[in-house]
């Protein structure tokens, strides 16, 4: 029967195709197929050469294009021996949380000699995301950019570019990243830090024996270059700058802002920004350094190094003897490392873009009202642990959200719940506030243990929801980037200090604040959130410095289908990987 159906579809539209009746809107929307070879792949950087996990071979990863409306099909085939998932950063996956990525969350991992196809279709959304491992540290290696094209006819709302340019940056070990995971968490200590930033893979001339490892964008002068940046680091906020250039900031996770110029921008792991860089009218006999350095606000130890790429003009008939090496090399003035200052400012200036096309549909009403304390404790070390290294006597580093620190399950916890099985696999109790109130962002407290357990929030459908984010100085204060999956929110205020819920509240932006899917709580304060729980399935959220996610800074949302068919979660595909 349902072959027959399909077969008269194809035939109704084969009809409509050759006589032309269809209108070109209808026919823009294609399915485009990928296909993801997971496999090792020997790699050389800082004149060290390992085995590592890629995609097809590629590190980075390949670039995934599409068009917004377009549905992908990829195909992830496992060839390594660790287990693999590939989470799709930013896309909404509008009832199809099968394909969202998280292991252990929306699906079990894809398991060595086995294959997953990813299916999903790009909604409403255009810009600038990007995809990568959601499986302990292997997204060290594997991610890459996902470039989401407007329609066809449908202009940016922004001057258009001459070229555009991916620019991810990353971050290096000469160790093995899963090794240094796995010594931290059995130790309870801090973890190894990377050995260098890369840009486009590539650590650059600052750091030893990378003079040739450089990314060097070329440029034509008097012309406009959209890049989009993409922060893929493991632990660390980056500042950005390129030198003696100014750049114009039109959306942050393919989301389209008020434009505005700054000489550096501040991205943390799992945020994207499109600039707009505007080159010099004439030829400036000069190159400038493309540089980045981390923010750091914690008490922990980080890779304090700067990474560096090239930016050249292309030279005319009149400079081609000139050689590039003896050109004057400019650099740019970053940020200290700890200026936050800086960093909220920088926030402060992102505003939604709210035209007609682009409204920032902020909830006016607001169902529910959430206040999650996030930030470090402990955890006391088991008996026989004689390897010990936690922040105090016999302790190991641990992070939760309201006091739990979030268990991971055996099973995925989507499929526990699409089928009821949620019994012995996860609670529907997350405290909506802290159980034990006390002074947030005051002197560090004398008991510093966490909660454990598998947690989840019940959401009805169509909830309006509205939460802050309040940072903890238990072990210090730190930022925290949060990313929330399967929804896009608006960041409608920020502070410093506890939360107050009588004044603070006041000074709310409801009508075009900036609208993202990871957003920096400031170090030592606070960031209120609100969203519309539109999309049924269980959402991970969690803080994107991949440490504070292996220690715990997690949890996840059950919302619950509506009552019409669109409101409803559709059922697994068949080759979902089961644990």
């Amino acid at each position: 029967m349902g072959v027959a159906l399909l077969s008269l579809f194809r035939l109704f539209v084969l009809s409509f195709i050759t006589l032309g009746l269809i209108p070109q809107q209808a026919l823009a929307s294609i399915t485009r197929h990928y296909k993801f070879d997971i496999q090792l792949q020997n790699v050389t950087r800082l004149c060290h050469t390992k085995s590592i996990v890629t995609v097809n071979g590629q590190f980075p990863g390949p670039r995934i294009v599409a068009r917004e409306g377009d549905r992908l099909l990829i195909k992830v085939v496992n060839h390594v021996q660790n287990n693999i998932s590939i989470h799709w950063h930013g896309i909404r996956q509008l009832r199809t949380g099968w394909a969202d990525g998280p292991a252990y969350i929306t699906q079990c991992p894809i398991q060595t000699g086995s294959s997953y196809v990813y299916n999903f279709t790009i909604v409403g959304q255009r810009g600038t995301l990007w995809w990568h491992a959601h499986i302990s540290w292997l997204r060290s290696t594997i991610y890459g950019p996902l470039i989401i094209l407007p329609k066809r006819g449908v202009p940016y709302p922004f001057t258009k570019p001459y070229k555009e340019v991916p620019i991810i940056f990353g971050e290096w070990w000469n160790a093995d990243p899963e090794a240094v995971i796995n010594q931290a968490l059995q130790t309870g200590g801090g973890p190894n830090v990377s050995d260098a930033y890369t840009i486009n893979g590539l650590p650059g001339p600052l750091y030893n024996c990378s003079a040739k490892d450089t990314f060097k964008l070329r440029v034509e002068a008097g012309k406009t270059y959209l890049l989009r940046l993409i922060n893929a680091a493991l632990n660390d906020e980056l500042f950005f700058s390129i030198a003696n250039h100014t750049l114009k900031v039109v959306e942050t996770d393919a989301l389209y802002v008020k434009p505005f110029e700054t000489n550096t921008i501040l991205i943390t792991p799992g945020q994207t920004t499109n600039v707009l860089l505007k080159t010099k009218p004439n030829f400036p006999n000069a190159t400038f350094f493309m540089a980045a350095r981390p923010y750091v606000t914690g008490l922990g130890t980080f890779d304090n190094s700067t990474l560096a790429g090239i930016l050249e003009y292309e030279t005319t008939t009149l400079h081609s003897t000139l050689s590039m090496n003896k050109l004057p090399l400019h650099k740019p003035i970053l940020p200290a490392l700890n200026d936050t200052s800086f960093a909220t400012k920088f926030a402060s200036k992102l505003r939604s873009l709210n035209t007609p096309q682009f409204p920032a549909n902020v909830p006016q009403k607001v169902d529910k009202r959430l206040f999650f304390t996030i930030g470090l404790g402990t955890n006391p070390c088991s008996h026989n642990n004689q390897t010990c290294q936690g922040p105090t006597n016999r302790t190991m580093f641990a992070a939760s959200i309201n006091n739990v620190s979030f268990t991971m399950p055996n099973t995925a916890l989507l499929q526990s719940h699409f089928f009821g099985q949620s019994n012995g696999v996860y609670s529907p109790d997350f405290p909506i506030s802290p159980l034990i109130p006390f002074n947030y962002t005051g002197a560090q407290l004398n008991n510093t243990n966490v909660g454990n357990g598998t947690k989840l929030m019940v959401l009805p459908f169509n909830t309006s929801v509205e939460l802050v984010l309040q940072d903890t100085s238990i072990l210090g204060a730190e930022s925290h980037p949060l990313h929330l999956h399967g929804f896009n929110f608006f960041v409608v205020g920020q502070g410093f200090g506890n939360f107050d819920e009588n004044d603070d509240p006041k000074k709310f932006n409801l009508i075009d604040p900036v609208e993202r899917n990871t957003v920096g709580v400031p170090s030592g304060g606070w960031v209120a959130i609100r969203f519309l729980a539109d999309n049924p399935g269980v959402w991970f959220m969690h803080c994107h410095l991949e440490i504070h996610t292996s220690w715990g800074l997690k949890m996840a949302w059950v919302v619950l289908d509506g009552k019409l068919p669109n409101q409803k979660l559709i059922p697994p595909p068949l080759d979902l990987p089961r644990c």
